[in-house]
């Protein structure tokens, strides 16, 4: 059988110190938690946490158990029990991956349906939770896990148990394990509740100087060539890590941690205004971890600070827009110096001219240029400019409070990817019938099988039923789907009063604020002066799009067709990218159309081609004052689209208007 080729060695990994720091502490404590790895594509995320499970001793297990009970203290409802006289073996430490589009039967197990058909045994399969049983469980882009899965993870991640109940299966068995996720923060944020599961956070980016980028090549490189003289290179090192790492497993539960310390950490998480108790008990076990790892045998300032810096800046009450990380000011403030008097040298640090900091005093435009915002052009004005004269800056209002936002919506039946906007067919939700052909993570629909089976009209020669492929029928569910929210904002100078600038801000933030509820996918393009630009190209993180919102500047006349082609060219790319998810352009303007030639004509044959698409679309109506000319409806009626005051965006406003109407 042909050897399988090494991983790359966890010890080579360049630039990733805290990653490193927190896959260590989850290896000596497995309590901790688990680790979250949040970066930028290309930062060895998944590199190191394969490399990690090289390091882990051996694990003993019951020999022939398929849930991989401890012989020391075997599971008494483990369903290949009992385990009285059990053999014990070893076995390598396991990684076990749960790729995002596992199915729910993948993920718990199920009925083994060959057995089932074939021989009539109602034998349970197991699924990946029985395999990562006292091991790791990695998820790569765990963000873009379907919820009915996170929700499975939440339930035995709680327990410690994965109790499945369906098609005629009814087990439970142990199922605790140390979880580890990647994601990229730019592809959609995470849940909440399956956040704070995590114990420790932790975020990376490619390092900026340009000796540390050069040996990241050289040993990718070399490891490429090849990976097993590379490995053999580095096979002292990890050797030595994997030792150390076994010897803070021994050493941890002899660490003390005192009541000053516990104080410190309970002082800290209320500094940061956590929400419960589990940040306290995260922290206090990673300090303890930290302690045993540096040879320590009591927790120290300096084990708090490490452990806080992983385990509270995920869990740490803040707004879901503000930036993740925590303030070091008051981590200082809290903890007081450091214990340790001769501290390790401070990282290299990036070139002044080179290394991705910000910009000296007139680096992007020449002394006296009004800043453009980001949008790579000056800021158009609302009349003419002197020859030389500074052009003026555009306004830039920030938004208010945000509110709860009505639900918009895609009509008719998608197929779109797990979430809570639109009505969908989806691997969960309530049945409403079969189908003969599988969609990905479908389940087999039993009654209608066995129906088909026993329509099929053939003679049979024995009174047992048999089950042909052709019998098969798989459910068809109807749940919610996310969908594409593509943001078009009208940034013109009849937007930049102060007043109707901030009120639209705050809309639009409160529509992100529903689209991140709803796990949507939003785009931003904004039009002003003589064109449009894709401010945000459609992606999964709202964060990044209620920052380019906040810096939005706004000034100029008002080239709405540009706009909207800008809008259809985008929603044309992206249905080719993601096909199955449905788009939704919500529109924001008051209707004018001032720029180019018979700016109106062009303005409503745009819109023709976005209503001829099929694209469904919100027009949220900026236009306010009693001299109202209804441009806005107008081209709502062009786009075939819902019209929307911007004042009746709030959720709060249709209860209203539907008590009135009531009355």
């Amino acid at each position: 059988m042909q050897q399988s080729l090494p991983t790359f060695p966890f010890s080579a990994v360049v630039g990733s110190d805290d990653m490193a720091l927190a896959l260590v502490l989850t290896a000596v404590a497995p309590d901790v938690g688990g680790v979250l790895v949040r970066g930028e594509k290309g930062t060895a995320k998944s590199t190191a946490v394969r490399g990690l499970t090289s390091l882990l001793p051996p694990v003993q297990v019951v020999k022939g158990c398929r849930f991989s009970c401890d012989p020391a203290a075997p599971d008494p409802r483990c369903p290949d029990g009992p385990h009285a006289q059990a053999e014990p073996t070893a076995r390598p430490a396991r990684l076990v991956e749960l790729p995002v589009g596992a199915s729910e039967d993948r993920l718990v197990g199920s009925l083994h349906l060959h057995k089932a058909l074939s021989e009539g045994v109602a034998e349970y399969d197991p699924g990946l939770l029985a395999a990562a049983h006292r091991g790791l469980l990695y998820v790569d882009e765990v963000n873009l896990l379907q919820d009915h899965l996170v929700d499975v993870l939440l339930d035995a991640a709680a327990m410690g148990r994965s109790t499945v109940e369906r098609d005629g299966v009814s087990i439970s068995h142990a199922s605790r394990f140390v979880i580890i996720g990647t994601m990229n923060p730019e592809e959609g944020e995470l849940r909440p509740q399956l956040l704070d599961r995590f114990g420790l956070t932790v975020e990376v980016a490619a390092p900026r100087d340009p000796q540390t980028r050069v040996e990241v090549v050289r040993r990718r490189l070399a490891f490429d060539a090849d990976p097993v003289t590379f490995a053999d290179r580095w096979r002292s090192e990890e050797s030595a890590l994997a030792a150390r790492i076994a010897a803070a497993r021994d050493a941890v539960s002899s660490v003390r941690l005192g009541d000053e310390a516990l104080v410190r950490i309970a002082d800290l998480c209320a500094a940061f205004e956590v929400d419960g108790m589990r940040a306290d008990i995260v922290t206090a076990r990673a300090a303890t971890a930290h302690a045993a790892w540096c040879g320590r045998d009591e927790v120290t300032v300096d084990d708090i600070r490490a452990a806080a810096r992983l385990s509270i800046p995920h869990r740490r009450r803040r707004n879901p827009f503000d930036a993740p990380g925590l303030d070091d000011d008051l981590l200082d403030d809290v903890l007081g110096p450091d214990d340790d008097t001769d501290p390790d040298p401070e990282p290299p640090q990036p070139p002044s001219d080179g290394g991705g900091g910000e910009p000296a005093p007139g680096d992007d435009a020449p002394s006296g240029e009004a800043p453009t915002g980001g949008d790579g052009e000056a800021a158009p004005g609302g009349g003419s400019e002197s020859q030389g004269a500074a052009a003026p800056q555009p306004a830039r209002v920030g938004a208010g409070k945000p509110y709860r936002a009505r639900l918009f919506s895609v009509s008719g039946t998608g197929a779109g990817e797990s979430g809570r906007r639109s009505t969908a067919e989806s691997t969960r939700g309530r049945t409403v019938g079969a189908r003969r052909t599988p969609e990905a993570g479908a389940s087999v629909h039993l009654l209608s099988t066995i129906e088909a089976a026993a329509r099929r009209g053939e003679p049979r020669t024995s009174p047992r039923l048999t089950v042909a492929p052709g019998d098969l029928r798989y459910a068809r569910r109807i749940g919610r789907e996310s969908n594409l929210v593509l943001f078009c904002v009208d940034a013109s100078g009849s937007m930049a009063a102060r007043r109707r600038m901030e009120q639209v801000k705050t809309a639009v933030l409160s529509l992100l604020l529903d689209a991140y509820q709803r796990r949507d996918k939003v785009g931003l393009i904004t039009f002003r002066g003589n064109g449009s630009e894709l401010v945000l190209p459609p992606t999964g993180s709202v964060d990044v799009a209620a920052r380019r919102l906040e810096d939005l500047p706004a000034g100029g006349r008002t080239p709405l067709a540009e706009g909207l082609l800008r809008a259809a060219e985008t929603l044309r790319v992206e249905r080719l990218r993601d096909p199955r998810r449905r788009p939704l352009l919500v529109l924001v303007t008051d209707g004018r159309a001032t720029h180019g030639t018979d700016a109106v004509r062009r303005s409503r044959q745009a819109a023709a081609i976005l209503a001829d698409a099929g694209v469904a679309s919100v027009v949220i109506d900026c236009e306010t004052g009693k001299f109202a000319m209804g441009l806005a409806r107008d081209l709502a009626v062009h786009l075939q689209a819902e019209h929307v005051a911007v004042g009746e965006v709030a959720a709060d406003h249709l209860t209203t208007v539907v008590r009135e109407r009531a009355s």
